[in-house]
């Protein structure tokens, strides 16, 4: 048999209809460097979305591998309940010092689903733990914040958690602003508030960008508004950045984009460049230390699973901040970005194309019309043939590449797509 019967014969792959891959193509994947993925018959694909937004760095970076290779060396696990080591210790004094001074302790999981259901626990159990029993959440229409039970209930996005719908909580959605002007958006959030204020724990929201919810940016503006009005009701606020930390919206993180700050962050994906899963929730002393009483008081926060701050994993951590710190990557990615945009525009010929948008190093444009009822996964599988990885949200096409990148490939993802738009008939 061969890879791709073996695969199909075993294997159940995630977000996939595996009906699908009879006539799609399964493939399996020999080798990587740099921003090009290789199959078995050695031709080469451009990973034009980070292999899931997560290799910033690109594949088998030679740094991160060192350092990997160099952990290996010493310590692959530890357990986190009573024991610590270098690397966390490293790592979470590193990302305290680079965050707002509000962010001072770390919490570890080991992907964003899994620190989702962190943030929302610790929120819940903050207010419970002051005599307040606060079992509200609320977030905003169109959100995604991962596939587990808690996570899928503060999404909105029907078509990972209708399936689901009754095993869920409820949650309270605030419509997210379509535009610039979001006067009536954030009067919905104020009545919202107004009338259910006492009983929210937590508004959580992903940043500037709602990713799965088909690349949607939105005001920072709006952001902060909302945050202030939060305050208000002393309900904490979450971000989750799983997908926007490090780099990936213009700046190291979204966060830095808005002028009030969030009091739980969820950061995961890009964190150890694509090599190994790992999430923090970072949080403040004010928080911490509601949790922090004898044992006796049951007010600690007993979450945990077996490879809480991997040592591998944190070796990784590590060699991506330090490659952000030695290259100065926020300020390449911005010339970088620019580049981007304006290859992009091109695109803008095709009058069937549009809504084009742009955030930092996430490039994004819609198919407006098509006869086909899966628009988005025929382009899929033409850019496929092309030698592009692609994976469309519906017919929005987005391009999140690895940072390493050059000029020449993105100018052959661009000609490529050039190509498929003029030949074939959408």
């Amino acid at each position: 048999m061969t890879l791709k019967e073996l695969d199909l014969k075993y294997i159940w792959h995630p977000c996939s209809q595996m009906k699908d891959y009879e006539k799609i193509p399964l493939i399996p994947i020999k080798k990587a460097q740099g921003v090009y993925v290789y199959d078995f018959d050695d031709k080469a694909y451009i990973d034009c979305i980070s292999s899931w937004w997560v290799n910033i760095f690109g594949h088998c970076n030679e740094y991160i591998n060192s350092k990997l290779k160099e952990q290996l060396n010493s310590l692959e696990h530890i357990l986190l309940a009573g024991f610590s080591h270098e690397g966390i210790i490293r790592l979470s004094k590193r990302l305290c010092e680079i965050l707002p001074s509000n962010f001072t302790k770390c919490f570890y999981a080991d992907n964003g689903s899994s620190g989702i259901e962190v943030a929302l626990k610790m929120a819940f159990q903050y207010h419970l733990n002051k005599g307040k029993k606060r079992t509200k959440f609320l977030a905003l229409t169109n959100s995604y914040h991962g596939e587990t039970i808690g996570a899928l209930s503060v999404g909105a996005v029907e078509l990972y958690k209708d399936t689901y719908k009754d095993l869920l909580f409820e949650v309270l959605l605030s419509p997210v602003p379509k535009s610039e002007n979001f006067e009536k958006e954030l009067k919905e959030f104020e009545n919202l508030l107004k009338k259910e204020g006492q009983n929210i724990a937590a508004f959580i929201l992903e940043p500037l960008v709602q990713c799965a919810g088909n690349m949607h940016f939105y005001s920072a503006n709006f952001i902060d508004e909302a945050i202030k009005l939060c305050k208000k009701y002393e309900i904490l606020v979450i971000f989750d950045e799983v997908a926007t930390g490090f780099g990936r919206t213009g700046t190291m993180f979204a966060l830095e984009q808005c002028k009030n700050k969030p009091d739980l962050l969820c950061l995961s994906k890009a964190i150890t460049g694509g090599y190994l899963p790992l999430c923090v929730v970072l949080s403040s002393d004010e928080i911490y230390n509601v949790f922090y009483d004898d044992y006796a008081s049951k007010k600690a926060f007993l979450h945990s699973h077996s490879y809480t701050g991997s040592a591998l994993a944190c070796a990784c951590a590590n060699a991506v901040l330090d490659i952000f710190e030695k290259e100065d990557i926020i300020v390449k990615n911005k010339i970088l970005s620019t580049y981007i945009a304006s290859k992009f525009e091109e695109l803008k010929s095709f009058d069937f194309l549009g809504n084009f948008r742009q955030c930092g190093m996430i490039y994004a444009f819609d198919i407006l019309k098509s006869k086909r009822d899966r628009a988005g996964l025929f382009v899929y599988e033409k850019a496929l043939k092309k030698g592009l990885i692609l994976r469309p949200l519906a017919n929005t096409i987005y391009f999140m590449p690895p940072y390493v990148i050059k000029k020449d490939e993105i100018d052959y993802v661009v000609q490529s797509l050039k190509e498929i738009f003029k030949s074939e008939s959408l």
